[in-house]
């Protein structure tokens, strides 16, 4: 079952290009990955996802609701956490989450709000005013506002944006579990570390456009490769060596490490032993494995195409 979808979706600002014909298909129980620098068009797609900015062109569906003609369903099916810490000064931490309930017609809903409260380390701040609460405070009171009605798709746009390590560790803790348990999460972070450990799939996006996607293990194995990094103590490198070089800048200078790029660990002997035949002779050597940042990297910088 198809949790998002998303076709040909267009939107422009005055001259700005903000999504050009962006197409996605998010599956129901992924833990999906959006990913791309500022103002590549991410937080513009989850605002037409969450209804609160109309496309140009193109529709979105969530779990087959059109955001856009069946607003109330496709809301009921979403939960979204914010980047801007937004809030009611004149409620405690429980009187908002209740609030939120009863947006969405939940009269009874304080066993959920409990355990909410408890997995995100609220339950000490319940009774708190929301304006009493530090930044990192607030921000978990968004995702539990997103959460509160149960919604089977959550959307996290870069919820752990300048917060500590101890929130980030609660938030994946009970995000992964929601996901077990089988909601499809949506998350955009800058933090690449945290999209490789949680993602299953991802999608780049660049200048509006979706520039790459697949599973993480796809983009990893076939993109960027690993890298062999080491220095040389005496000798130098072999010119059949040459083309494996990550960044040539340190190729002439005595000492310095040298990278090159391999895409399995047999290529390491044979590159050994040129190196050994040309009187080079390594010290540091250590092997590097690929990862999303590198991947991000290549990408980016216009060496990866979808």
């Amino acid at each position: 079952m198809i949790a998002i979808e998303i076709s040909e979706v267009s939107k422009r600002y005055q001259s700005l290009q903000a999504l050009d014909a962006v197409s996605l298909n998010i599956e129901q129980g992924e833990f999906f990955g959006l990913l791309g620098p500022n103002g590549a068009g991410k937080t513009t797609l989850i605002s037409i996802i969450a209804g609160l900015v109309a496309a140009d062109a193109g529709k979105v569906r969530i779990h087959g609701h059109d955001v856009a003609r069946d607003y109330r369903l496709a809301r009921q099916s979403l939960g979204v956490v914010p980047q801007e810490l937004v809030f009611d000064p004149f409620f405690t931490v429980r009187e908002t989450l209740r609030l939120q309930s009863g947006y969405y017609g939940l009269a009874k809903n304080d066993a959920w709000i409990d355990e909410i409260l408890f997995n995100l380390g609220l339950d000490s701040k319940a009774d708190a005013n929301m304006r009493a609460l530090s930044g990192g405070m607030k921000r978990r009171v968004l995702v539990a506002q997103a959460l509160v009605h149960k919604p089977p798709v959550i959307v996290l746009d870069e919820p752990t944006a300048g917060v500590d390590v101890e929130l980030r560790q609660t938030l994946w803790k009970f995000i992964s579990r929601l996901n077990r348990e089988g909601h499809t999460i949506v998350l955009t972070t800058h933090y690449l570390e945290e999209a490789q450990a949680l993602c299953q799939r991802v999608a780049m996006l660049k200048n509006g456009k979706v520039v790459k996607q697949g599973t993480m293990a796809s983009l990893i194995q076939h993109i960027s490769g690993s890298q062999l990094l080491f220095r040389l103590k005496q000798g130098a490198l072999p010119e059949s060596l040459h083309p494996l070089l990550a960044n040539h800048d340190n190729l002439g200078v005595a000492g310095a490490q040298l990278s090159l790029r391999i895409n399995e660990c047999t290529e390491v002997e044979p590159i050994l032993a040129a190196i050994r035949n040309n009187g080079g002779l390594i010290e540091d050597l250590q092997l590097q494995q690929a990862d999303l940042e590198d991947v991000f990297l290549q990408i980016m910088n216009g060496g990866v195409t979808a």
